[in-house]
């Protein structure tokens, strides 16, 4: 039998703001080890702050619900501030998908929302690699 493969949904800011997508693209760069991230685009240097303009905010929406379903765990960079973050993790905890959320408390703070979610673990961080090995730490813990 093949070693479970899971689908991820990588959830990080677009339209509040792009500065930090040279992490994103490194984070989905380690999910895609172990799984398929069905939001890779999040990670594209070339998508703007206005986002994917060729589809309407409904499609966008819609499509995004779709995959967020279909996933198996939901991965979300929150240090930089998204109304969009903050729903797509939301939607997860009541599709009752687990939630790890990368957070560099140096550069913002935690919504208490979040941060006090029992369904979502909350990794603090200020040097990726260590995110990242604590990332799949907690991988391993969540069944496939």
């Amino acid at each position: 039998m093949p070693p479970f493969k899971r689908t991820y949904y990588f959830a990080g800011s677009i339209r509040a703001g792009r500065e930090d997508v040279d992490l994103y693209q490194r984070i989905i760069a380690r999910l895609k080890q172990s799984g398929e991230v069905l939001t890779e685009h999040v990670g594209d240097y070339s998508l703007s702050l206005a986002g994917q303009t060729q589809f309407d905010d409904k499609f966008i929406h819609d499509r995004d619900l779709a995959w967020l379903r279909s996933s198996d765990l939901v991965v979300a960079e929150t240090t930089r501030p998204s109304l969009g973050v903050g729903y797509e993790i939301a939607m997860a905890t009541v599709y009752q998908i687990p939630v790890i959320a990368l957070h560099r408390p140096e550069d913002a703070s935690l919504s208490a929302m979040l941060a006090g979610c029992r369904n979502v673990t909350v990794i603090e961080y200020s040097d990726l690699e260590d995110a990242l090995m604590r990332l799949d730490g907690h991988m391993e813990g969540i069944g496939g």
